[in-house]
């Protein structure tokens, strides 16, 4: 059985890292450093992620900003704010965008796994 895909878009390596870690041996993993790559990749038809996990703050293109994009482009998919910001505001201005939850930094694993097997499920297994 395929993996479920995620596609971690956050412009800092040691995040990419981190959520490689907690998520890999389980997921199918893309990423992205910034909303604007991001949306290069779901206009390739080839890649169908279930579930973005996007920080709030990135150049070129910020999460709240491409949030409206990955919408209008793919519907169906979960999104998974990461924030830094401690901030309600944050939070529901995502919400309200279309984001599903959200995650505060630093974040433990356990607290990522619980998010994302609520949005997309436990892991697909051969």
């Amino acid at each position: 059985m395929k993996k479920t895909t995620i596609l971690i878009c956050d412009d800092e390596s040691g995040v990419r890292d981190s959520l490689k870690l907690i998520l890999d041996s389980e997921y199918e993993l893309l990423y992205a450093t910034n909303g604007q790559e991001l949306l290069e990749m779901l206009r390739d038809k080839k890649i169908d992620p279930a579930l973005v996990i996007m920080d709030v703050k990135m150049p070129r293109l910020g999460g709240l900003e491409t949030l409206p994009h990955i919408k209008k482009l793919r519907p169906r998919i979960r999104v998974l704010i990461a924030t830094g910001y401690e901030s309600s505001d944050v939070a529901s201005q995502a919400i309200n965008l279309g984001a599903d939850d959200y995650l505060v930094k630093p974040f433990d694993r356990f607290q990522v796994r619980s998010k994302v097997v609520s949005l997309v499920g436990p892991a697909s297994t051969p």
